[in-house]
């Protein structure tokens, strides 16, 4: 993979995501499947979810790879978008992997990540992380990221 563009702020992670679906041509119904970790990941997944909440798409979030445990991530009017009620199946069009997975101390590793993605061979897989997190962790060589968008929180500025 080579860097195409550099873009800044919370646009800047949105609207390539956004684009990126809008081009993949997907069509009512079909799946944009989100695994990442509880809590951590949630946010980033919902805000992710809200700047495509215009496609007819369904969107899923697996906690880890626990696709048992998969929820459906919903527009609730006055909120956002929220991961409510359990999913009936995952079968993503397009994986998104969060950058939390890579990160060091979470309970599963690369390889069950693999594991998990593996029987969807026919989806497209985008990677969203935040300070380099899959270059650190050595991701980009381990999955074929059709996309990644790496986000920086740099620098973190305290007022008091």
């Amino acid at each position: 993979m080579e860097l195409k563009e550099q873009l800044s702020g919370v646009p800047g992670m949105l609207r390539p995501f956004k684009a990126y679906l809008r081009e993949a041509g997907l069509g009512a119904g079909d799946q944009v499947v989100y695994y990442g970790c509880p809590g951590t990941c949630t946010p980033f997944i919902e805000l992710l979810g809200f700047a495509v909440r215009d496609l007819p798409i369904e969107q899923i979030y697996v906690p880890y790879v626990d696709e048992a445990a998969a929820k459906v991530i919903r527009l609730i009017d006055g909120v956002g978008m929220q991961a409510a009620g359990d999913a009936p199946h995952v079968a993503p069009k397009v994986i998104v992997l969060m950058g939390g997975l890579a990160m060091p101390g979470v309970p599963v590793t690369r390889d069950e990540v693999q594991a998990a993605i593996s029987p969807h061979k026919d989806a497209s897989i985008v990677g969203v992380c935040f300070m380099e997190m899959f270059e650190k962790g050595g991701w980009l060589d381990t999955f074929a990221f059709d996309l990644v968008i790496d986000a920086a929180l740099d620098p973190v500025r305290i007022w008091r």
